[in-house]
């Protein structure tokens, strides 16, 4: 296995929102901001969870009612900071060995009263094993978290919220 230490992705982005707002977007309304085509389920993606606590996942739910739980909340600290795993295995499958895992922490620093900035580092990701530089190109190519940012980004602007109570 290789064990050559990867180098972090990371990817920022500024938006238009009060830094509350902006944290309950990313994580209470993930499912109006993640790329549709991003996941791993066999169906459909129907909707998505994040659920707020540490201990707590984030979990994908198919229009066929399966689920996959791709992602364990390892640091929620609102509005400021957020840290999960990244359980999905190299051939786009969940990992269930946490020692094979990445981790994505993303970071929200109130820049104005309504403008927030949000850093987004995935690090790790040689722990995915031999080949894990497929998993690096994979989530720092345009179509990777880039692609998500910007997508988190327009739902701010949108002002569409459908963030549970």
């Amino acid at each position: 296995m290789s064990m050559t230490a990867s180098t972090p992705v990371e990817v920022s982005i500024v938006v238009e929102a009060p830094i509350d707002e902006a944290f309950d977007v990313f994580t209470r309304d993930i499912g109006s901001w993640w790329p549709a085509d991003h996941h791993i389920l066999q169906a459909e993606l129907a909707e998505m969870e994040f659920e707020p606590r540490v201990g707590g996942q984030v979990i994908d739910r198919g229009v066929d009612g399966t689920e996959c739980r791709w992602a364990r909340v390892l640091a929620y600290d609102p509005p400021t900071r957020l840290m999960i795993s990244w359980d999905i295995a190299l051939n786009w499958q969940v990992e269930t060995d946490p020692s094979r895992t990445s981790e994505v922490e993303v970071r929200f620093t109130s820049e104005a009263p309504a403008r927030t900035r949000v850093e987004l580092v995935h690090r790790n990701i040689e722990r995915h094993g031999d080949g894990w530089e497929q998993m690096h190109g994979a989530v720092s190519s345009p179509d990777g978290w880039q692609v998500g940012l910007q997508r988190f980004s327009e739902r701010i602007l949108s002002g569409k919220a459908d963030i549970p109570a």
